[in-house]
C-alpha cells in the first residue's frame, strides 16, 4: 500500500465526510476509497472511522492520525511549492572553477549583470590554474579549455580561444621582432609551467599548414597566468597566451602580437559540470556563462 496516497485519501473522505463524494474529487472508483481506508485501519491496527448508513465521524485514534496527516501532508506541498519557486527564481550558492585568465577577462567583468538578474544565487568563483577535481572538491561547474579527457561530466561548448605571441614595446624595441617561427632562435621567451608536470609547456605554431610544437629555452618560467602576462608587460621576453587574456593589452598598445602568421589552431572552452549536482541555480549560472561567452569568444 501507498501510504502518502492512503493518507491522502482519508484525509479527503474526512474532508467530503462521504466515501462517494471522495472517490469523485480522487477519479478513484469508490470501491478503491473504501478498500484504502480498510486497509489504511488494518495497517495501524484501530478504526480511524465511525460508519453509519447516513454519516461518517471520526474515532479518537482517528482525530489524532487526520490532525497528523494533515501536517504531513502540508509540509510535503510546501516543500513541492518552494522547489518549483527555486525553479522559477534560482536561488543558492554555487561553486565554480575556472583558470584565472578566462575568470578574470570572461566572468568577473560581468558579475554586476548576473547579480542583478539573479539576486538569490551565491557564486564561489575559484581561479586556480590548476584544474580541480569537481566531484571530489565538491564544486558545481567548472571553464576547461583544450580537450576534455573521457567523463561522465556534461560538456557545454563555449567557443574557442585564440592562442596568441606577445611581446611588450620595451621588448620589440630592444629585441626587434621575430620575422619567422626559425627566428625565435635568437629571442628571449618566458616559458609557461605546466601545472600537471611542472616542466615548461611547448610553444605552438602552425607553419605551412603543420602544427609545430617547440621546446623553447628561457631566462624565466612561471606557473600562474597573472605572472607570466606581466613578465610579458616587463619586457622581459616573449610570451604566448590566449587572445582573450590579452586583449585589454593588446587594445591598449601594451602588447603587440607577434608572428600572426603562425598562430596555432584555436583551443576549445567549456563548462562542465556533474549530472547529479545540476540543481537550478547551477543550471541558470551554467546557461548565462554560456550566452556572456557567445559575445566574447569565436565560435
Amino acid at each position: 500500500m501507498d501510504k502518502l496516497q492512503a493518507m491522502t485519501t482519508f484525509v479527503r473522505v474526512v474532508q467530503a465526510q462521504s466515501f462517494s463524494k471522495a472517490a469523485a474529487t480522487l477519479a478513484l472508483p469508490r470501491s478503491s476509497v473504501t478498500t484504502t481506508i480498510k486497509q489504511l485501519e488494518a495497517l495501524l491496527g484501530t478504526p480511524l472511522l465511525r460508519r453509519t448508513t447516513r454519516s461518517l465521524s471520526l474515532t479518537e485514534a482517528g482525530a489524532r492520525y487526520y490532525a497528523s496527516c494533515q501536517a504531513i501532508l502540508a509540509q510535503i506541498a510546501e516543500a513541492e511549492h518552494a522547489l518549483a519557486a527555486d525553479a522559477q527564481t534560482p536561488r543558492g550558492r554555487v561553486r565554480v572553477d575556472m583558470p584565472g585568465a578566462i575568470g578574470r577577462a570572461l566572468v568577473v567583468p560581468r558579475l554586476r549583470e548576473f547579480e542583478a538578474r539573479y539576486p538569490d544565487i551565491e557564486l564561489v568563483l575559484g581561479l586556480n590554474d590548476r584544474p580541480l577535481d569537481l566531484v571530489h572538491e565538491g564544486i558545481d561547474c567548472a571553464i576547461r579549455s583544450g580537450a576534455l579527457a573521457d567523463s561522465t561530466l556534461v560538456a557545454r561548448p563555449l567557443g574557442q580561444l585564440n592562442w596568441l605571441t606577445c611581446a611588450s614595446p620595451l621588448y620589440l624595441a630592444r629585441f626587434g621582432e621575430p620575422d619567422s617561427v626559425a627566428a625565435l632562435a635568437a629571442h628571449r621567451v618566458v616559458n609557461y609551467l605546466s601545472n600537471a608536470s611542472g616542466r615548461p609547456l611547448d610553444w605552438r605554431f602552425r607553419v605551412d599548414g603543420e602544427d609545430v610544437a617547440l621546446a623553447l629555452p628561457g631566462r624565466y618560467a612561471v606557473n600562474e597566468t597573472e605572472a607570466y602576462l606581466h613578465c610579458g608587460l616587463e619586457g622581459l621576453g616573449l610570451i604566448q597566451l590566449s587572445e582573450l587574456a590579452a586583449g585589454i593589452y593588446l587594445r591598449s598598445g601594451r602588447l603587440r602580437e607577434v608572428l600572426a602568421q603562425a598562430r596555432c589552431a584555436p583551443v576549445p572552452i567549456a563548462i562542465v559540470y556533474p549530472q547529479a549536482r545540476a540543481t537550478a541555480a547551477v543550471r541558470t549560472f551554467v546557461e548565462w556563462v554560456i550566452t556572456i561567452a557567445r559575445q566574447d569568444l569565436p565560435a
